[in-house]
């Protein structure tokens, strides 16, 4: 960019200081401009908020985006040579919908679910320039996330130590397979793995099954929503002292801690857990029988309700059976229950036990494919499938996941789709006050 026009730039934006930015003063601070004050203007209870965003896969982009949807400015900190590793994981059939040129390439589905709302920035973490930019960031960001090993970002010279020299009002929120102290400290972590080591896929799957993983990357995105609420909380802590903290949270962590009851026996009763596919471990009936056609999920969670189900099932005599005239009754002959209710469930369609079950005030439903899903009249009434403009798509269009929480006053927005590798790149150095040399450099970067 021409010097000239880059010094018009920040002449429009602050009449009262202006600056010809030379080497020797690129790091120097300057006031924000006018597109980091749009940004921090945006509607959402997290408006104005900072957010460095030195993660990747899912756990911490999960965690960013939850936050850049409820308001915060979050700058997405990617390698030049192929940015957040998600750019390229493409589903079968995946290529088609996105251009054959260099912006489509580096996009993908999956990249798109957990990206959205944030800004791209390329820079090399190992490169001095790299270094002394991501410094510059943190100085001006309320929250720093990271997922790298524990003491990686401190061999980078990017560790809370330095940024908390730079900025003692900062926060950083690390993410790690196992946590930043410990013996396993050091190992790499998944979210499979953390649901196996953590104990979760122990209990997941059919009783006489193999152990089962959840159909989507359920630790990596507990996690996340752990260390979202985690930040939130910081930040309110430090409105009220002045300082900030670091964060530490880890897949293994999020995993032992959503054991929950499985757990509490465990711990209390020594009773090891099992496998009950669908089913409840204390409470029956509960879980999905087999229909003609597919399945129903049913349940009963005290006497009054399960003579109720009785009745939809035409079946009322089965609420005065001895075994079966509490739960804990039912609990000691589930198999003969489960037995007796699928025999009649097996007699009508899904559909049909709808039907019978509609107004009832019972707990039930049907098993969705995803068909069913994004065509069900509550996702659609309650915003569950929004749509963003894509460069990227052929279409020119991505459908995006909704917003789950609600709020009725400071309400969250998808405001854009993801961006493409660094395409943020000159606009967030420029907001840094940094001259055209300094926005060169970290692109001579990328070619080592």
């Amino acid at each position: 960019m021409n010097p000239l026009i880059l010094r018009t730039i920040v002449r429009h934006h602050h009449p009262a200081r202006i600056t010809t930015l030379t080497p020797r003063t690129r790091f120097q601070s300057i006031r924000r401009n006018a597109t980091a004050a749009s940004q921090t203007a945006q509607a959402g209870p997290l408006a104005g908020v900072k957010i460095l965003d030195l993660t990747r896969v899912l756990a911490g982009p999960f965690c960013t985006q939850i936050l850049a949807d409820y308001g915060a400015d979050v700058i997405k900190v990617e390698n030049p040579n192929g940015g957040d590793d998600t750019r390229l994981w493409r589903d079968s059939g995946e290529d088609q919908i996105w251009k054959p040129n260099d912006a489509g390439s580096t996009t993908s589905l999956y990249f798109n679910t957990i990206n959205r709302n944030k800004r791209s920035i390329a820079l090399d973490l190992k490169s001095e320039t790299g270094k002394r930019v991501a410094l510059e960031l943190a100085k001006r960001a309320d929250v720093v996330v990271e997922n790298f090993i524990p003491g990686k970002l401190d061999k980078l010279g990017l560790g809370y130590d330095a940024l908390k020299a730079v900025n003692p009002r900062v926060i950083l929120a690390s993410i790690s397979g196992y946590g930043a102290s410990g013996p396993y400290a050091q190992r790499a972590g998944y979210d499979v793995i953390g649901a196996a080591e953590g104990g979760l896929l122990h209990i997941t799957g059919e009783p006489d099954g193999r152990p089962t993983k959840p159909g989507v990357g359920l630790m990596d995105m507990c996690t996340g929503l752990y260390l979202h609420g985690a930040i939130v909380s910081a930040l309110l802590s430090r409105e009220r002292t002045g300082v900030g903290q670091k964060l530490d949270t880890s897949l293994f962590e999020t995993t032992v801690s959503i054991l929950a009851n499985v757990g509490m026996a465990w711990m209390n009763l020594g009773r090891e857990a099992q496998r009950w596919g669908t089913a409840h471990p204390t409470i029956v009936p509960y879980e999905a029988f087999k229909t003609r056609d597919s399945y129903f999920v049913l349940g009963a969670v005290n006497d009054r309700q399960f003579a109720k189900l009785c009745a939809l099932l035409g079946r009322e005599g089965l609420s005065g059976d001895e075994r079966f005239v509490s739960n804990n009754a039912r609990v000691r002959n589930r198999g003969v229950l489960k037995e007796i209710i699928e025999g009649v469930m097996v007699g009508r369609t899904t559909s049909e036990w709808e039907a019978v079950f509609q107004g009832s005030g019972m707990p039930y439903g049907p098993i969705n494919t995803l068909e069913k899903v994004f065509a069900h009249p509550q996702a659609l009434a309650r915003g569950m499938v929004e749509t963003v403009e894509s460069q990227a798509a052929v279409s020119g269009e991505v459908k995006v996941l909704g917003i789950p929480v609600k709020f009725s006053g400071t309400k969250p927005s998808i405001r854009e789709g993801p961006p493409s590798l660094g395409q943020h790149t000159e606009e967030v150095l420029r907001e840094l006050g940094l001259s055209t040399e300094a926005i060169s450099e970290p692109r001579k970067d990328q070619g080592r």
